[in-house]
């Protein structure tokens, strides 16, 4: 079906009521497929008239504005969490209604403030995150389809945090291939901690990063929308709310030339494609976390003091006190493994003490709740399925 037909499909008369029961969603999410492919197709071409150009048709696409409701009230785990408004939205007349208020709405959007709420961290700390109201959320998938496509273009080679087709085992597979063997070149390591790195963001640099993406003057209002915390609203002058939509894209962007900061390069081979260049450190991100493999420990100074200018104008630092540069006999952990050589020739990559302990914690709390309930652990919801995946380590082929 070309993109023609699957627009009239998909959308239907300007005027048609619709049924959210009977909406064709294969052909609605291959018309957003497609419309981002030629976004990034754009991109990777250098065409930035034809990127704002089809970035505007996404903006204004009603397929699009159809899976970013079905995203947010059905896929995303937090549905069921309400904004400062209260409200949230699970039924079908509910999603009717939405669809169509935000298709049609030709007023100027405000963005609400966020709500504060905390989740507990695996060391006994709590994380903040900030709701948006569930209009927030559905514009910011709107927008996150229109604005992904033309940075997943440019986003460096071994950045793999909140990128699709990607995850925290394409990262460690990254690391194996650049440690394994009998002599590894890269042996010292940069450990890097971001301080606080999604509190911290700087506003105007980011949005300078945004250029003249349409829909940037909403980026910056999300931005500024301000925190609820407790009746009191707070300004939000840095910073990117964690549990926001959009708000890994925009991490991804404000970090994206760590790689080129760090004096990492690379060069193309016909047989073997993009390789990085023998004397450069590699350095693999992701999301704020990070490690970078180095030749020697002056190389991985070098690389810290390069990367600690570089983040300053983006109003982030490290965290020295867990920053650390340390040699590959040593070890260190990345995405809850483990990466230390044995014995000067074997590379072995395993869960982290701290991903252990957490496991354990995990399946301590799944028996009581077995215990008290008198039935089964819920084993369907990630629950043991998750925890075998993270047990089993990492086997490089």
């Amino acid at each position: 079906m070309d993109t023609e037909a699957v627009d009239a499909d998909v959308n239907g008369p300007a005027d048609a009521p619709l049924e959210w029961d009977a909406v064709h969603w294969r052909a609605a999410e291959e018309n957003v497929r497609r419309l981002r492919q030629r976004i990034f197709t754009a991109s990777k071409a250098g065409d930035l008239k034809k990127v704002r150009s089809l970035q505007k048709l996404m903006l204004r696409s009603r397929a699009n504005t159809l899976v970013s409701v079905r995203r947010v009230t059905e896929e995303n785990a937090g549905r069921k969490t309400a904004g400062v408004d209260g409200k949230v939205v699970l039924t079908s007349p509910g999603k009717e209604a939405l669809t169509e208020w935000m298709h049609r709405q030709t007023k100027p959007w405000h963005a609400r403030p966020v709500r504060r709420v905390f989740i507990p961290k695996s060391n006994g700390k709590r994380r903040p995150l900030g709701i948006p109201v569930i209009v927030d959320r559905v514009l910011q998938a709107r927008v996150k389809n229109a604005l992904e496509p033309e940075w997943e273009a440019q986003f460096e080679p071994k950045s793999y945090g909140f990128r699709p087709g990607r995850g925290c085992h394409d990262a460690i597979g990254a690391i194996y291939q650049v440690v394994k063997g009998r002599d590894p070149k890269r042996r010292w390591i940069l450990d890097a901690d971001l301080a606080a790195a999604f509190d911290r963001i700087d506003h105007d640099h980011l949005l300078e990063l945004l250029g003249t993406f349409p829909a940037r003057g909403l980026v910056r209002d999300w931005l500024k929308a301000g925190v609820m915390d407790k009746g009191e609203l707070a300004p939000t002058d840095e910073g990117v709310p964690q549990g926001g939509v959009i708000s890994p894209v925009l991490m991804n962007i404000a970090l994206h030339g760590m790689e080129k900061a760090a004096g990492v390069r690379y060069h193309y081979r016909s047989r073997g494609g993009l390789q990085t260049a023998p004397d450069s450190p590699v350095l693999i991100r992701y999301a704020d976390d990070l490690v970078a493999l180095c030749h020697s420990r002056e190389h991985a100074e070098q690389v810290k003091a390069k990367l600690a200018d570089w983040l300053t104008p983006r109003g982030l630092a490290f965290n020295e006190g867990k920053t650390r540069i340390v040699n590959l006999d040593d070890g260190f952990d990345f995405l809850g493994f483990n990466v230390r050589r044995y014995h000067d020739k074997l590379v072995l990559i395993k869960p982290s003490r701290e991903a252990v302990r957490r496991i354990r914690r995990r399946l301590r709390m799944e028996m009581r709740v077995f215990e008290f309930s008198g039935g089964a652990p819920a084993v369907g919801s990630g629950g043991w399925s998750h925890s075998v995946s993270v047990g089993a380590g990492w086997r490089g082929s």
